[in-house]
């Protein structure tokens, strides 16, 4: 696009923004099925058990890639000593699977602790609003006894 094209849009847009009296909202269509909250919902079920995956997954593949590594190793080991090449580069795979596999277990930690924080902090804004709430109910409880009601 050239400045001149850019410039014409810019003052197109303008125009219309200038000349028009209705509002245009950037959204996308309402649905059918009536869901009027949207569909980005989730529960302390649903974080419980993505975070209760994410830490079996981290403590599974730590203990099976620990065995993938020593078997590598011990094949490496036995392959060089009978005198194949291939020995060497088996090692160094199995080396370089280490940083590999601590990266993995950073990853499903990371997203097993947060879903946890998540928890925490949905737990203690939950708390907050209630508490928030149950006070206005009872201001307006003594109100409406004061009025007489």
């Amino acid at each position: 696009m050239g400045w001149d094209e850019w410039e014409q849009l810019k003052g197109d847009a303008l125009a219309r923004q200038q000349s028009s009296t209705h509002m245009q909202l950037n959204s996308i269509p309402a649905d059918p099925g009536g869901n009027p909250q949207g569909d980005l919902r989730v529960s302390q079920n649903d974080l419980a058990a993505v975070g209760d995956a994410a830490y079996e997954l981290h403590q599974a593949f730590q203990h099976d890639s620990d065995l993938a590594r020593m078997s590598s190793i011990k094949a490496g080991d036995g392959l060089k000593s009978e005198g194949y090449e291939i020995g060497s580069a088996l090692d160094h795979v199995a080396e370089h699977w280490v940083d590999q596999v601590q990266s993995l277990l950073d990853a499903t930690a990371h997203i097993s602790n947060h879903l946890d924080y998540t928890k925490g902090a949905h737990a203690g804004d939950e708390a907050y609003i209630a508490g928030t709430l149950s006070s206005i109910a009872t201001l307006d409880k003594g109100f409406d006894e004061r009025k007489g009601s």
